[in-house]
């Protein structure tokens, strides 16, 4: 089946990378990306730490590091480019936030959220539309003694084969994307955090327990005054 198919090919993918990693970096336990940032590498999960920023979570050993994309740090899976990692963070000029609650309860925040999605993927193309969903909102109290939100949304991209065509009939819709995004949010320094996820279904449905420890791991740290 497509599932088995694709469960073996990500096995394969992540033991080779595994063995290219390592070939790299035994011997070393921390690797510095910039002067505020750490990375220490385990059997499974590498740990990325911004302790200029203040928060920090664990991402799969092959995946790397794209600078200028936007969001003050993310990663990427080399091989399925449509699954990342990014962080963002208000500006601390302008944000006063004391806790995740501030947003309203987690299924206020996952409305804010899907709409701010919907917003980035606003397309100006003809005979293109969106569907999508919340799948869940939830909050937990996490080791650090900090409350966390997340946030679970599905949204699928249609578009028209043939979007000129004079007949309705010759313009069929079909699917572009399916993904899934996760989001985690966090308070601390009087700041908003956001982790976000972003998977295809179809590699969601392989990855789900790698791509959930990394939302389990992201932690938002004080940084010292």
């Amino acid at each position: 089946s497509d599932i088995n198919q694709n469960k073996a090919f990500a096995v394969a993918r992540r033991r080779r990378d595994l063995i290219v990693l390592s070939s790299i970096i035994i011997g070393s336990r921390f690797g510095l990306h910039d002067d505020a940032a750490a990375v220490s590498q385990s059997a499974n999960f590498r740990e990325y730490i911004d302790s200029f920023d203040g928060y920090s979570f664990n991402y799969p050993p092959n995946w790397i590091q794209v600078r200028g994309a936007g969001a003050d740090v993310f990663f990427r899976d080399p091989f399925v480019l449509d699954e990342n990692i990014s962080v963002d963070i208000s500006s601390p000029s302008s944000s006063r936030y004391k806790s995740v609650e501030d947003l309203g309860s987690p299924e206020e925040a996952g409305r804010k959220i899907l709409r701010q999605y919907l917003t980035e993927f606003m397309s100006t193309r003809l005979g293109v539309r969106r569907e999508s969903q919340i799948l869940s909102a939830s909050s937990k109290l996490a080791d650090d003694g900090k409350l966390y939100y997340e946030v679970e949304v599905n949204i699928k991209s249609y578009a028209n084969n043939n979007q000129l065509a004079v007949m309705p009939g010759d313009r069929v819709s079909s699917l572009e994307w399916n993904r899934r995004y996760l989001s985690v949010l966090g308070v601390g320094n009087n700041r908003l955090y956001e982790l976000r996820l972003q998977a295809p279904e179809k590699s969601f449905t392989v990855e789900e327990s790698d791509l959930r420890e990394v939302m389990n791991s992201f932690r938002v740290r004080e940084v010292a005054a």
